[in-house]
């Protein structure tokens, strides 16, 4: 098997990161992750950013057993040298019935083997009112977006 280039490399860990959250499979996400990895996300999310992998792994888990959250990755763009990538993500919160759509940027470690740095960006303010947040006036299903999450929530102890 030929070994996968620096931009495959870095989509095969975004997709195995998102799995690992889908899955709410703590040590893949700190597998996911350097050590001191670190996710930004916009205002309002309390104890944001999540600094270190496991307080990553934490959040995730959390947010699986809580608000039945499952992700869905919509579209991924990689650099070359694949130390960064850009995605759009759409994160499905079953268990309270709650939409969120956005953007994440990634820095990779030099081998393209953990993620260094996630900053996320949303596609609209939060709106707790509307139960899907999206982009006014964007049709998600004509450009191919995920309409439903990609399987039900596993069910953490």
């Amino acid at each position: 098997m030929s070994e996968l280039t620096p931009v495959a490399k870095a989509e095969a860990l975004i997709r195995r990161y998102f799995q690992a959250c889908n899955d709410a499979d703590h040590q893949g996400l700190v597998d996911s992750f350097t050590k001191d990895g670190v996710h930004y996300f916009p205002p309002g999310l309390p104890g944001a950013p999540w600094r270190g992998a496991e307080a990553i792994a934490d959040g995730w888990v959390w947010c699986v057993k809580n608000m039945g959250s499952r992700w869905t990755i919509e579209k991924v763009l990689t650099s070359q040298d694949g130390r960064e990538a850009v995605i759009e993500w759409t994160h499905w919160k079953t268990a309270i019935g709650e939409v969120l759509r956005g953007d994440e940027w990634y820095i990779f470690n030099e081998d393209i083997t953990r993620i260094v740095e996630i900053r996320a960006y949303y596609a609209s303010p939060v709106n707790k009112a509307e139960p899907v947040n999206k982009l006014h006036d964007f049709d998600y299903e004509a450009r191919g977006y995920a309409l439903a999450p990609p399987s039900p929530a596993p069910k953490v102890d």
